[in-house]
């Protein structure tokens, strides 16, 4: 977090938190929703932000607390985000010194660490990371699946020896059977296998502890005005 941000939390602690004006996209885009009603319309996309500067102020300003709501610091003010599918949106890169497959958050870090991967209801694919939780975006999804397989153990009935990573996927997605996946070719995959598992996008999110639609602590009230600048701005 900026030290600038962190100097204006400190003078000014008692700025009420903002909800509803800021969303994260599957895609991995911030979008600002100007009436305010991103939890009250859930499929209201709203307006991209396109400026570099505040994407990158928004990037390096983004945390959750205790509970899993993740927002923006933006300065002493917490702009809560409504998430379409996850905290993060990771993207497949190709590192430059070793040349293999790595996964990097929309806010531009590399995933260090994947613990376990999850299936939704609708085939989205998500990852337990030392970020916290990610959706693999769908158009870096295929690179990911080319780099992984399947491993022996993990499941009731075992897959084929001739399986590959789309029977995994298809056996956890139609039967919930956990499996276990392995790659040695994308970083931050560990040597042993890891679980892949299946659930509901509900149930991901305590799973995972995140929460998609944050809201207010009862009895507050949500401020009508939009956040301060830089966002509204």
């Amino acid at each position: 977090m900026d030290e600038q941000v962190i100097a204006a939390m400190a003078r000014w602690p008692d700025v009420p938190a903002v909800y509803g004006w800021l969303s994260l996209s599957e895609s991995g885009l911030w979008r600002l929703h100007p009436k305010g009603d991103a939890l009250q319309r859930p499929e209201s996309s709203g307006e991209e932000i396109a400026s570099p500067q505040i994407l990158a102020f928004m990037n390096r300003n983004y945390a959750a607390d205790a509970l899993g709501q993740w927002y923006f610091q933006n300065g002493p003010q917490r702009v809560y985000v409504r998430l379409d599918a996850a905290p993060f949106i990771a993207h497949t890169t190709t590192d430059a010194h070793s040349g293999r497959l790595k996964l990097r958050t929309h806010t531009g870090q590399d995933i260090r660490e994947v613990q376990a991967l999850h299936l939704d209801e609708n085939g989205r694919l998500f990852a337990a990371t030392d970020r916290g939780a990610a959706l693999i975006a769908g158009r870096d999804l295929p690179a990911l699946l080319d780099s992984l397989q399947p491993a022996a153990g993990g499941a009731t009935a075992p897959l084929p020896a001739d399986a590959d990573i789309h029977d995994a996927l298809a056996r956890c997605l139609e039967t919930g059977t956990p499996l276990l996946l392995q790659s040695s070719s994308v970083q931050g995959f560990p040597a042993q296998a890891i679980p892949l598992l299946s659930g509901t996008q509900n149930a991901l999110e305590d799973t995972l502890h995140f929460r998609r639609h944050p809201q207010p602590p009862q009895g507050s009230a949500n401020p009508s005005q939009g956040p301060d600048s830089p966002v509204s701005g």
